[in-house]
């Protein structure tokens, strides 16, 4: 099969903003923000699409990873020190600078969700939002690769970035 590359072009749909004002000190997982709120502003002209979404408990947000410069196809994360490929994390040195979080959805007034469990950079560009659907994306028979080599107790304390190596 013959993959031509081509060019796409993604315009934001709004912006997400957080109290995390640096990425050496945000949260690298939702799941260790947790408690933390922030916003999602969605452009007026996107507004209407929110129609609905406020009986969803958790949604994806889908951002550009604005702040990372670099591509890497090898990286370190955070919760171990060995390197593993760039698509075995979820390392922001990717390709297409793509980021994907499951929030909690608080409520919304008008074009502003409410969120909470937020682990992005305050001013992130946000491309899209999809709706958390258990019966569709929870699974039972998972296996977590590099990731369940990882004690619960060391994954606490890096993925808040409480520590010092």
């Amino acid at each position: 099969m013959n993959i031509k590359k081509e060019i796409m072009e993604f315009s934001p749909i709004g912006v997400i903003n957080t109290p995390h004002k640096e990425s050496t000190k945000t949260p690298i997982q939702p799941v260790f923000a947790k408690g933390i709120t922030g916003t999602v502003e969605i452009y007026p002209e996107y507004s209407e699409g929110l129609t609905d979404l406020e009986k969803f408990s958790h949604v994806f947000l889908i951002y550009y990873f604005n702040q990372s410069s670099k591509t890497m196809l090898k990286v370190k994360p955070y919760l171990q020190d060995e390197l593993h490929g760039v698509f075995a994390t979820r390392a922001p040195h990717r390709p297409n600078k793509i980021g994907i979080s499951v929030v909690k959805l608080r409520r919304i007034e008008g074009n502003i969700l409410y969120v909470e469990d937020v682990d992005i950079l305050d001013g992130t560009p946000l491309l899209d939002i999809k709706p958390y659907i258990a019966r569709f994306d929870s699974r039972s028979d998972v296996y977590s690769g590099w990731q369940d080599e990882i004690l619960d107790d060391t994954a606490n304390v890096r993925g808040k970035r409480d520590y010092k190596e």
